[in-house]
Parts: C-alpha cells; structure tokens; sequence
C-alpha cells in the first residue's frame, strides 16, 4: 500500500521522526555496525522503503541506490539490495541514476548468482531499465544469450522470466542471431535443489 506525502508527515510528527530523518538513521546504521545479521535487516528495511513512490526522493537524497550498488557484492546482502534496486528502478530519475552509473553492468553480473531470487530479481530490473537509449545494452548478445539459457531451465519462474524478457525486448533477428552466442562472463547461476527432493 503506498503512502500519501501527508499521511508520512502526519505520522512523522506525532513519533517526533520524520521520514527523511528515519531513513537517515538507518543509513548511518548501516554504515556504522559490524554486524552482518543487523546489516542484513537494515538493507532489507531500506529495500522495502524503496518499494513506496513517496519514499524515492528520500532514498535518493541519501545516496541509497550507492548503498544497494555496494551490497551486490555481499553473498548475505546482495538479495535485498538487488530488491531494493529493483523497487526504486520504477522511478524515472532513480532510472537514470542507476543507468548513468553502470548499473547494467553491475545487474549483470547477478545473473550468474547462487540465489535465485538474487538473479531474477536482476532480469526484473533489467527490464524495468529498458529505455530507447538503454536498450541497446540490455539486449546485448551476451544477455540475450544467457536469457535463452535461462529460458530453457527447468525452473519455471526462470524460464518464464527470462522468456518475457526476450519476448518483450528483444527483435526476432536477436532471439535467433544469439542462440548460438556464448554469453561470455554470464555463467548459469549453481542452484541447489530442496532439501525434499
């Protein structure tokens, strides 16, 4: 449920924090602990914040989207901050911040995560930056490549992903020109099966 500007002031006021001061809080928080489980639920407070419109300008203010670029690379943080990536990667401004400082590059790179979510949250934000300028590098041989990978999955809520993307962004002459393209540098992510199985 999204928020009114109103209704946050209106809240901020009677918990004497607003919500610019909140979020400054956990962003100092965050740069502050050592604790890797504390880290953990201080990026994913950040991450749902960015799922709120009204929260973008805060967020932005705060130089969170830095903050989520520099979690990706932490196997213990990289899931909220690509879900916080993703959330805020709605927002027009965020979107070009995000583009204008090798973003693409960095969703990337999470392609080939462990974690599944990690990965198709990384494909939803791919797409959610697609832009006339942007399209060209995010339907790069070597991701279309290892989209028709993914396509091919037995995971069906990777499989399905991926297959929107190549079906939303991707002309007919790319799908077919790249099936035999290595996509270099995008290993297929390892992912273990449940425990069940």
């Amino acid at each position: 449920m999204f928020s009114s500007k109103h209704y946050i002031e209106e809240k901020g006021c009677s918990s004497g924090m607003g919500r610019l001061q909140y979020l400054q809080q956990l962003v100092t928080e965050f740069q502050k602990t050592t604790d890797d489980i504390y880290k953990r639920q201080i990026i994913a407070n950040l991450a749902n914040f960015a799922y709120d419109p009204v929260n973008f300008v805060y967020l932005q203010q705060l130089n969170v989207i830095d903050l989520f670029f520099d979690s990706l690379s932490e196997d213990n943080l990289a899931e909220f901050a690509i879900g916080g990536l993703c959330n805020i990667a709605l927002d027009k401004q965020c979107k070009e911040y995000i583009l204008q400082n090798d973003g693409v590059k960095l969703l990337t790179d999470c392609l080939s995560n462990h974690n599944e979510e990690v990965v198709l949250s990384a494909i939803t934000t791919l797409m959610f930056l697609v832009t006339p300028a942007s399209k060209p590098e995010i339907t790069a041989p070597e991701i279309v490549a290892c989209m028709q990978r993914f396509s091919r999955s037995t995971n069906c809520r990777l499989s399905n992903l991926a297959t929107i993307f190549m079906e939303d962004h991707c002309t007919e002459w790319q799908r077919k020109h790249c099936v035999s393209t290595k996509p270099v540098g995008i290993p297929l992510p390892v992912t273990t099966p449940p425990e069940n199985e």
